[in-house]
This record gives C-alpha cells, sequence and structure tokens, in this order.
C-alpha cells in the first residue's frame, strides 16, 4: 500500500537535466517484484489520479509477481507530484502537488480479507489516518510492515514537504508489526533514538528498523523475530536484541531516490521467505544500494535482479 508518485528530479547529476519518473511506492513494488520468493504475490493497494492513471497502468503491467489491478483504483482528484531538489547526496528538498485521498477501512476492509501479510509505504502520509490504521490493526490477522517515511513530513502552504513530530506517535507505532525509519525520522519520534525503539517494542512493535544510508541498518527486536508468527502480544518476550548490519562493499555513488523503499520491499521480501534477520537486512541493504546506481523505478526490478531490461 502507497501512493504512485510522478517524480521530477533536479541535482542528483549537476551536469544533467531534471529527469522526470515514477517514483514513490513503484521503488518498493520493484523491489518486491525482484526479491519474492516463490509462491509469493504482489497486490497493488494504490489509488491513482485519472490524470495519469494510464501511465500507472503501464508501469503496473511491467511486474509479472502481480496477482492482478483490480484493486488499484483510479480517483478523479489529480495524480501527486513531487519535485525534488537535491542538495547533496543525503539532503534535498521536496514539493508536492495533487490530491489523491487516503483510504478509509470502509474502502480498505474488504480488500485486505484474503492476505497473508501488509506492506504500508506511507509515500504521501494521507494513506490511511489514524483510525483507519487501528482499524486495520485489529481487523487483519497476519502481519503488518510499515515505513513511516512522509507519515513524519507536513506540507508547507507552496507544498514543501517539512518535518513534523507524529501526533499520537505511541498509538500509530502500536498499530504496526514491523516499523521502518530512517536516522532523521526517528528523531521526530522521541529526542532519545534507543529509547524510542525500546518503547515500541513494550507497545506492539516486534521489530524496530532504522535505515542509516552508507553506514547500513541497526535493528531492534526481542528475540525470537519470526515475521509471519503474529501474536498480538505487546509484552515485550524476551531480552532486546540489536545490531548494526553494516553495508557491503565499496560505498557507490548514484541517485539515492527510492534506496529507503528498495530497502524495504527487500526486507519484507526476505522476511516472508523466512530467511534470517540478518541475513535479510545485508540483502536489503545490497539491493538498496544496486538502486544508486539506476535512475528511477521503471525497468528496476531488472536491475535489482542484475539482468538487462528488455527494449
Amino acid at each position: 500500500m502507497g501512493t504512485m508518485v510522478w517524480d521530477t528530479i533536479y541535482g542528483r547529476d549537476a551536469h544533467s537535466e531534471p529527469v522526470e519518473e515514477w517514483g514513490g511506492i513503484a521503488y518498493a513494488l520493484a523491489a518486491l517484484e525482484a526479491s519474492l520468493p516463490p509462491g509469493w504475490e504482489i497486490v497493488p493497494l494504490i489509488k491513482v489520479g485519472r490524470n495519469l492513471a494510464d501511465r500507472a497502468n503501464m508501469f503496473l503491467r511491467s511486474l509479472t509477481r502481480r496477482l492482478a489491478a483490480d484493486r488499484f483504483v483510479e480517483v478523479p482528484e489529480a495524480n501527486n507530484r513531487v519535485t525534488l531538489r537535491y542538495e547533496s547526496a543525503t539532503r534535498r528538498s521536496e514539493q508536492l502537488t495533487g490530491g489523491v485521498p487516503g483510504w478509509s477501512w470502509e474502502e480498505l476492509g474488504p480488500m485486505v480479507r484474503d492476505l497473508d501479510a501488509i506492506y504500508i509505504n506511507f509515500i504521501s502520509g494521507f494513506e490511511v489516518n489514524l483510525d483507519t490504521a487501528r482499524h486495520l490493526r485489529h481487523g487483519f490477522a497476519g502481519p503488518i510492515y510499515v515505513d513511516l517515511h512522509s507519515l513524519l513530513l507536513g506540507v508547507a502552504p507552496d507544498g514543501t514537504r517539512v518535518p513534523k513530530p507524529l501526533t499520537d506517535g505511541a498509538t500509530w507505532l502500536s498499530c504496526f508489526d514491523v516499523v521502518q525509519v530512517n536516522e532523521d525520522e526517528i528523531t521526530l519520534l522521541g529526542p532519545e533514538p534507543m529509547g524510542v525503539a525500546a518503547h515500541a517494542l513494550t507497545i506492539g512493535v516486534r521489530l524496530f528498523v532504522v535505515t542509516l544510508g552508507e553506514r547500513g541498518a541497526v535493528y531492534f527486536t526481542s528475540n525470537p523475530f519470526n515475521f509471519t508468527d503474529v501474536k498480538r502480544d505487546p509484552r515485550i518476550q524476551g531480552p532486546i536484541q540489536s545490531a548494526r548490519i553494516e553495508a557491503m562493499g565499496e560505498a557507490v555513488q548514484g541517485d539515492p531516490t527510492g534506496c529507503g523503499d528498495v530497502f524495504g520491499g527487500t526486507l519484507v521480501a526476505e522476511l516472508l521467505a523466512g530467511n534470517g534477520l540478518e541475513s535479510g537486512i545485508r540483502r536489503a541493504n545490497g539491493l538498496a544500494a544496486r538502486n544508486l546506481a539506476h535512475n528511477g523505478a521503471t525497468n528496476l526490478h531488472f536491475h535489482l535482479r542484475g539482468e538487462i531490461a528488455p527494449r
């Protein structure tokens, strides 16, 4: 679940013209396409503006692991567009236009009944509100993975995205089994990152992951962790386990857009495959780094698999 966004990107290459491409949830879909184990299929839960619906459908039809597009909903509002201006490899500004609405529980409930797991990426930050998230937590029996991302961004009058502390943060976190943030985003959840992660484990989160860019990712969990073995018990089941999993290989230069989304989609696939947590994070680190060498989400799944895209 997330939002298809048409990106216009400035500054990722100082010597090139601005690039326009699909972004947003498209990066995570590409990672899932490249990484899901046999037998698993992607069910896109996405609303798209009518003005870009045909283009979005073309992207979705390029995914062979997709069950169907029947939960891909066209809405009359203008599709979300984001202008990204890179100041450095890790710092950028975002400006949002468009108005694709989020999901109500009345819309979403019937669409998740037959699913085994849910991956939510807050691309716009408005995919679901807290009331819908709480209904999802209580009405869906499988595991729920979330990348909080733009839930921690407000919107200025001119559309510029600005950091925003999360109101009712503990209630939000309690709606999910796995929570992903980056090292900037976690500071919006509390003043002390380790305290934020530890508290999350006491209110229902079973795995808390913080991405660190070229330094890899750090995780917190209560041992043992099994993604698909869902126990709706807020108590920590064992001692807190934490480690930083370093990124492998040399630092790679390139386009960082979508790296966190590729990380999340890959880690979800690894967890669904029953692979070990640390090996799954290593794999997610690796594909996030590989994403640096590809521009945009179109044909990204071929690049992540090390294949040549068809012409």
